[in-house]
């Protein structure tokens, strides 16, 4: 028969063309079983972070918030902000001054002792190396 009649060839293929190419069963159980080693580990890991990050209960909670600034002339600014800690913990923080541009004309560290409130209110001033547009805290740690 010739031309597009209707008649549908099926090729088979040698079965050493699939052990050329890697098409055994020992590849596909080799394959599978490197799938499910390989999902293990990651939900190891992934649990491992879990009971790290979250279970262990020693990591303090510390929050910052800038309330405001006020620029008390062409070389000084005050900051506003509150700090909340857990009852008990003293902090520090870096509290800064920026010009228009973004740079740092002004720095001020500040140690805040433990105390028995959790969350409080702090107004600290910074000298400047020029005129400020505006104060922020940087960044607070526990020490």
């Amino acid at each position: 028969m010739s031309g597009t009649g209707g008649s549908v060839s099926t090729a088979v293929v040698p079965p050493d063309l699939d052990r050329r190419y890697g098409r055994t069963r020992w590849s596909r159980r080799r394959t599978l079983a490197l799938g499910i080693s390989a999902a293990i580990a990651v939900i190891a890991v992934f649990a491992a972070w879990v009971v790290w990050a979250g279970f262990d209960g020693t990591s303090k909670d510390l929050e910052v918030r800038d309330t405001g600034y006020v620029i008390s002339g062409d070389d000084s600014v005050t900051v506003r902000f509150e700090v909340t800690v857990d009852p008990g913990l003293a902090t520090e923080c870096a509290v800064q001054a920026l010009s228009e541009q973004f740079e740092i004309i002004g720095w001020k560290l500040v140690s805040i002792p433990a105390s028995t409130e959790r969350t409080r209110g702090f107004i600290e001033t910074v000298r400047t190396t020029s005129t400020p547009n505006t104060g922020l805290i940087y960044r607070c740690w526990l020490p």
